[in-house]
């Protein structure tokens, strides 16, 4: 970096070079990398945009803007990703949450709060269990929500930061993605009852109200054309979902019988143009009344969720 004057000289140097290293968002990545050796953000990162650049940081700065042009994640560089107005760690060992999900955890919410408005799961209405009714003695409950695929933690952390009343637990096959996601629950003040293993295993036996999960939906042929930030830098049993990327949707509805009774109500993030095969895995199962697919903001199937009211 030359020897700018101002702020908005190291960011205006900065988003040239990484335009020129072929990054997405260059200016963004700049902004962010400013706002995170400088500790300024928001209204105050731009009130200091005519003000010196700090030597004291120009290392620091300098070191960052040279990995995001060699194409690393610059959520990994500064090291957080914010997810649904909250901060998140993020590392190599988890997927950096995606804008797109916060609307499959709104969806959840949503559909959680029509189904049990209290959050407590009476005698009778767990999950899709026959077995109670009347004269069931069992008490109330609170609802269990289980994230599969925990990741850094953004879908069980968000839920129950969210809805308080609820039970929320997460399982993820990766120990360092689960280390992730306990420093995030513990970051933003929830509970959330972690658990190591694959895909359902971990719940075993465990009364499930509501599954969510985002899980590996990439064909593994598409891995190598992917963008290189991806490609190269994202863990790759975050991405690949088998030869059809549909893998870990199968996986999860044969592992329902795990459960004492498939969960009232299920949604899946998934990827393009998988829509229409998961929303007939889940009809094909026979658990649900309503199968909902809903859109991305940039109008794309990206969530399939089954209800049963």
């Amino acid at each position: 970096m030359s020897e700018v004057k101002s702020i908005r000289e190291a960011f205006a140097e900065a988003s040239s070079f990484l335009s020129r290293s072929g990054c997405n968002e260059p200016q963004r990545s700049a902004q962010l990398l400013l706002e995170h050796v400088l500790g300024l953000s928001g209204a105050a990162y731009y009130m200091a945009l005519a003000d010196p650049f700090p030597a004291a940081v120009k290392e620091a700065f300098e070191a960052g803007v040279t990995r995001r042009g060699a194409g690393e994640p610059v959520q990994y560089i500064i090291g957080e990703q914010e997810f649904y107005g909250r901060p998140f760690e993020v590392t190599p060992d988890v997927l950096i949450p995606r804008p797109e999900t916060e609307l499959l955890v709104e969806a959840i919410l949503r559909y959680g709060a029509e189904l049990w408005p209290d959050g407590v799961v009476t005698p009778g209405e767990a999950a899709l269990d026959s077995a109670g009714g009347a004269g069931d003695v069992r008490a109330a409950r609170p609802l269990a929500a289980v994230d599969i695929g925990a990741g850094s933690g953004a879908i069980s952390v968000t839920l129950a930061a969210e809805a308080p009343a609820w039970r929320v637990c997460a399982g993820d096959i990766s120990p360092a993605a689960l280390a992730v996601a306990e420093r995030n629950a513990l970051r933003n003040g929830t509970a959330v009852d972690f658990r190591l293993g694959d895909l359902l295993e971990p719940f075993a036996g465990m009364e499930t109200d509501i599954l969510v999960s985002n899980p590996p939906y990439i064909p593994g042929e598409d891995i190598a054309g992917l963008q290189r930030e991806v490609r190269d830098h994202e863990p790759r049993t975050a991405l690949d979902g088998g030869a059809d990327g549909l893998d870990p949707y199968r996986r999860m509805m044969e592992q329902l019988t795990l459960l004492p009774a498939p969960p009232r109500l299920i949604g899946f993030e998934l990827g393009f143009g998988q829509a229409e095969q998961v929303a007939a895995l889940l009809a094909a199962a026979g658990h649900w009344t309503e199968i909902i697919t809903i859109n991305d903001l940039a109008g794309i199937p990206r969530h399939v969720l089954g209800i049963t009211r």
